[in-house]
């Protein structure tokens, strides 16, 4: 079983630094609301959750040069 490290803090009311070994990124919304998240690696994701078992996410990334 591999070994994991991830940590989440929040920095102010509705935004959240998530850290793991690798990348870091940063979540803005509220907890039970449309989100938006900024990832070190250049991904952009928006997400909401919705009544029930249904949810919508999508993901960018950031054109490589």
């Amino acid at each position: 079983m591999p070994v994991t490290f991830r940590k989440s803090f929040r920095i102010l009311p509705g935004v959240r630094l998530n850290i793991n070994r690798r990348r870091w990124s940063i979540t803005v919304g509220p907890r039970n609301g449309p989100k938006r998240t900024w990832s070190s690696t250049g991904t952009t994701t928006t997400s909401m959750d919705l009544p029930g078992p249904f949810g919508y996410r999508t993901t960018r990334r950031r054109n490589q040069r």
